[in-house]
């Protein structure tokens, strides 16, 4: 396998599970070796991580371009009787019969190589804010789940300054567990340098931090290494009179904590050079998160729990 920075998926996989390279040729007469196998060789997006299922640990974490690995050796090829003569015995009639070569059950997961991820319950104007401040072009819509998939969007600071932005599709309490989402898009968050976590007022709720404490809850509940990396908390959709008043409410509360709650407006612009700016000046402070190493165990993909509203109209639910 090869990391190609020209792909973006794994979809080539999903439709075609089987791989496997030529055969070797067969010894032909004249003594005239058989004809080895050409490379088998397989390109995947930069980020793949290859896991081994069965014994669930990494076979290799492909974080940069161009990274190789091999993850089946071919068979060793045979020995014909040619290679068995001796000044004694002009025509040997034994000979070494080639191996099969190895397979493996691999799984493939593609987590995405980004310096910012933004996170948020549904509906906090993640896709938004990524669209307002990059090219990204997010499904934008007032219902849950909006965002299916992650979205990836360059935010330029100046002619030499820029970074990655990923939206992570909106999580929900129980997230950790598999509700919602679940973990298909959080073990995203993995990769990502700075977290720039979003909150908002919803449904005439004004506890933002009790609204901060429940996602926070859900990513350490992942990976407790997640919940102590660099981020920065910020009020979304403050242009709306009631959310400005509830961020104006909370930032004592947050600031007592030691968190400096930001207040931003993908509609107006308000706040947002300046959380663009904190972003990139802790940005050039964090160093980015070391790969996985090979043989650490991952744990399996969780199935996707679906809790619907239970009207059946498919609005409103959460799945």
């Amino acid at each position: 396998m090869v990391a190609d920075q020209g792909l973006n998926t794994l979809v080539e996989y999903r439709f075609r599970p089987r791989w496997e390279a030529e055969r070797g040729e067969n010894g032909m007469g004249s003594d005239c070796n058989g004809k080895g196998s050409p490379d088998k060789v397989l390109k995947v997006p930069v980020g793949t991580l290859v896991v081994d299922i069965e014994t669930g640990t990494v076979v290799a974490d492909l974080h940069e371009a161009g990274m190789t690995i091999v993850v089946a050796k071919g068979g060793r090829g045979g020995l014909g009787n040619m290679n068995f003569c001796t000044p004694w015995d002009r025509a040997p009639r034994r000979a070494q019969p080639g191996e099969p070569g190895e397979q493996k059950r691999l799984r493939m997961e593609l987590r995405l190589l980004a310096d910012v991820g933004i996170l948020g319950f549904p509906n906090v104007g993640k896709s938004t804010f990524i669209a307002s401040v990059s090219r990204a072009k997010p499904k934008i819509a007032d219902y849950p789940f909006t965002t299916l998939v992650p979205n990836l969007g360059v935010v330029r600071i100046d002619e030499n300054r820029s970074f990655l932005m990923a939206d992570i599709p909106g999580l929900i309490p129980g997230a950790a567990q598999g509700a919602g989402l679940g973990i298909r898009f959080l073990k995203h968050v993995e990769r990502t340098r700075v977290l720039l976590h979003l909150v908002t007022m919803q449904n005439d709720d004004h506890d933002l931090m009790a609204r901060y404490d429940a996602l926070m809850r859900e990513v350490e509940q992942f990976d407790p290494s997640l919940a102590q990396r660099p981020q920065i908390v910020a009020v979304s959709q403050i242009d709306l009179p009631d959310t400005r008043a509830a961020w104006e409410l909370a930032r004592p509360e947050f600031e007592a904590r030691g968190i400096t709650l930001r207040g931003v407006s993908a509609a107006t612009g308000e706040g947002v050079r300046e959380t663009l700016f904190a972003l990139d000046a802790l940005l050039q402070k964090t160093p980015a998160p070391p790969p996985l190493e090979t043989g650490t165990r991952v744990a399996e993909p969780q199935p996707l729990l679906v809790e619907g509203d239970g009207d059946g109209d498919g609005v409103g639910d959460e799945g």
